[in-house]
Order: structure tokens, then sequence, then C-alpha cells
């Protein structure tokens, strides 16, 4: 019997910063709970960071989970709004390091391909992956949702990291950080071989 692993998936914002828990026993995928951080627009930079700061921290004490995982920066034109959004990925990735917890990171790309099986799918694609692998999951933002397919395509890359930190030789094992490169040439094309199984095994269970 597999063991039961608490995943929370965080999508880092300013504005609001999304979070998902799912728990995950081999290609089981269950739906814990899901919500938003919310920073105050009308406060100074280094407030709504401590906003998101204690309000991450909050989630991770209520929530246990064992392992985390958070959406890279991405990067686009307007470099002030990317900066903006570094800095809550910042807080993003503190937090659960700060309570001792391995952080993985995954970009926007590998997760729409593992949850939807196409890296240039749209939200409301993700959205409905993610409500068929978690049919009990209930979000009332795009934040929550995209946490959750974060925490799904953790799911489906743990062994990957696995089996890359098994192979590595001691001296590379000591310097692993929990990016997902390790993951990101596994897929192939279309759906990850753990996304397939279970996809395979929600159709089979509605018969």
């Amino acid at each position: 019997m597999s063991s039961i692993v608490r995943i929370l998936g965080i999508d880092p914002g300013l504005r609001r910063t999304g979070w998902g828990l799912i728990t995950a026993q081999g290609s089981k995928l269950t739906y814990g709970d899901c919500g938003v951080v919310t920073s105050d627009g009308d406060l100074p930079l280094a407030l709504r960071l401590r906003e998101l700061f204690e309000g991450i921290g909050r989630i991770v004490e209520a929530q246990k989970p064992d392992e985390v995982a958070v959406e890279e920066t991405f990067v686009n034109k307007d470099a002030q709004a990317t900066l903006k959004l570094g800095h809550a990925r910042a807080m993003a990735l503190v937090v659960p390091a700060n309570a001792g917890l391995p952080v993985f990171e995954y970009a926007a790309n590998l997760i729409k391909k593992t949850v939807a099986g196409s890296g240039h799918a749209e939200k409301v694609q993700i959205q409905a992956m993610v409500r068929f692998l978690l049919p009990k999951a209930e979000f009332r933002v795009a934040d929550a949702a995209d946490a959750l397919a974060i925490a799904i395509t953790h799911a489906s890359h743990r062994d990957a990291h696995a089996l890359r930190k098994t192979h590595l030789p001691e001296g590379k094992r000591r310097t692993l950080t929990g990016q997902a490169a390790a993951g990101q040439g596994l897929a192939g094309k279309g759906f990850s071989a753990a996304a397939a199984a279970r996809i395979e095994a929600a159709l089979a269970k509605q018969g």
C-alpha cells in the first residue's frame, strides 16, 4: 500500500495567492481544501508581503502538508509586474522552506501539459480538468484552481524526482534543489503516465 502524501500547491500573486491541498496515494488523488491569501493593495509593498508571509504561514500550519509545489515566475513584457510577482513568489518559497518542508517548482507550461495535455491550455480547460480529476473540489476563483493544478502536477512528477535523486552521484545528490527540471523531459506527448492513469481510473469509476 502506497503511503499518503499531503501536497500543497501554491499559485503566487501579490494581490491574490492561491493555495490548494490534495492527498496522493499512488495514482489516487483526493481533494483536501483550497482558497486564496490576499494582500491590501493600499498598503506599501513591504506590508503587503508581510500579509502574504503571515497568510501562507497560517495555511501551512493549518493544512500540515508533507510537500509543497510552487509555480515558477512567468516573465512577461511588464517588468514591474514580473518583479512584483517575484516578490510574492519569494514568500511562497520561504514560508514552507522555513517550516522545514521540501519545496518544488514547476513551469506554467509543464503544469498545463500535465493537467490538460497541452502546454498552451486555457484557464477554462485547466479548471475543467481539475474538476474532473478532483470531483469534490470547490473553488470560486481561478487562483485556487491553479493552485490545485500545481499540486496535481507535483503528484504526477514525485516519482521522477525520487528516481533522479536515487541515481544521482552522492556529491550531486546533496545539491538537489527540488526544481521540476527532472520531470520536464519525461512527459512526452500528451498526458504523463500518472495523469493518464488517474483519468482512466476516474472514467472506470464513472462506469
